[in-house]
């Protein structure tokens, strides 16, 4: 396996931070947290250390080179003299690294999709040295989460989910995992943005840090004060492979939502309307008095869908689902991929100028649906 790329080749690419190469919580209040703990962070790092884990994946195996082609033509003896200079190509498994952190005493990890893709084996160190070979209990690569299993015969240290969305811009974030396989790495700094979209997903509404994210990181925790895991560190901002100081991480409100669902039945439920949209331009919204574009416009409607059968019809702009207003398009995704199946959500659109609510039965969304 080999890093990562979640948006399309640019100069500088989001580059997803696992070492997959050769080198490789209950609630708090936002005010809770602010401050760097008095005395620095050596006693905070010392109680959530040990639910930090290391992965070592070993996927299917892969040629070790490219076998040279002879020239058309060539003579059978000399063709011959070619084949027993080149060496043997043989098949290698391909390694990778990534990180990981305990959620559950029972030996419940969390960590990302693309550390675990494609995996004939996972193995799980923790940070005492003890090894486990996991089971990969399930994972979603539309938020890049993995749930991960491992059995021990004694209870294991678990960290709790915090709230990411009572953190705050400039409030302070610890980091760690196993950058380029160095085990147990901290690193400190600020929650530098939320709701990103790095356009990794249709899901994606990321943390964006300054602390120091590197491959081999990725799976990895990223702790508020309180030592409550408030991100899944996921990708980095990168031109050279390295951090520049921008990192983003899969918020816990999510990732919690998504693990849940895993630890249900290794799969995902997803709510699935049937319709696909476009961005309203400046000049239209501009001629329907918003001032700013909002809503999402209806450019088609699938056959036998939940949208066809509640009326709506191309053309119609998507205001509100199920209560929650639609300003831009991941909106309306993460709405109805949140609604749960066959429940009924209202949806007001703008159909020939005039609001009017229409009732959806949701429907589940199917893989090649996504």
């Amino acid at each position: 396996m080999t890093p990562f790329f979640k948006c399309p080749r640019r100069a500088m690419p989001l580059v997803l931070a696992a070492a997959l190469a050769t080198t490789s919580l209950v609630a708090i209040s936002p005010t809770t947290a602010l401050a760097v703990p008095a005395g620095g962070y050596a006693d905070l790092v010392e109680t959530i250390s040990p639910s930090v884990v290391f992965i070592e994946v070993t996927g299917k195996s892969a040629a070790a080179g490219p076998e040279m082609e002879m020239p058309e033509g060539m003579p059978e003896e000399l063709r011959k003299r070619f084949e027993q200079m080149m060496p043997e190509t043989k098949a290698q498994p391909v390694q990778g690294l990534g990180s990981g952190f305990i959620i559950s005493k029972d030996g419940q990890i969390v960590t990302n999709n693309h550390v675990v893709e494609g995996a004939d084996k996972v193995t799980v160190k923790l940070s005492d040295g003890r090894e486990f070979e996991a089971t990969v209990v399930g994972s979603d690569p539309m938020t890049d989460i993995a749930l991960l299993k491992i059995k021990a015969d004694v209870d294991l240290p678990a960290v709790t989910f915090g709230s990411s969305d009572a953190m705050r811009v400039g409030d302070e974030v610890v980091a760690m995992g196993n950058p380029f396989g160095l085990g147990g790495t901290v690193t400190t700094g600020i929650v530098s943005a939320k709701s990103r979209n790095i356009n990794s997903g249709p899901y994606d509404d990321f943390i964006q840090t300054d602390a120091a994210i590197n491959r081999g990181n990725s799976g990895g925790p990223l702790f508020n004060n309180a030592g409550e895991v408030i991100g899944v560190n996921t990708a980095i901002l990168s031109p050279g492979g390295g951090s520049v100081g921008i990192g983003f991480s899969v918020p816990s409100d999510l990732v919690q939502n998504i693990v849940a669902d895993l630890a249900d039945d290794g799969t995902i439920t997803r709510g699935w309307l049937g319709v696909q949209i476009r961005p309203m331009t400046q000049e239209v919204a501009e001629v329907l008095g918003y001032g700013t574009p909002k809503g999402a416009v209806i450019e088609a409607v699938g056959d036998d869908s939940p949208a066809k059968k509640a009326g709506l019809v191309k053309g119609d702009i998507i205001l509100s689902f199920n209560g929650t207003a639609i300003e831009e398009l991941r909106d309306l995704t993460r709405a109805v991929a949140d609604t749960d199946p066959d429940a009924t959500a209202d949806v007001v659109v703008l159909h020939k100028g005039q609001e009017v609510t229409r009732a959806v039965t949701i429907g589940t969304l199917k893989p090649a649906d996504a």
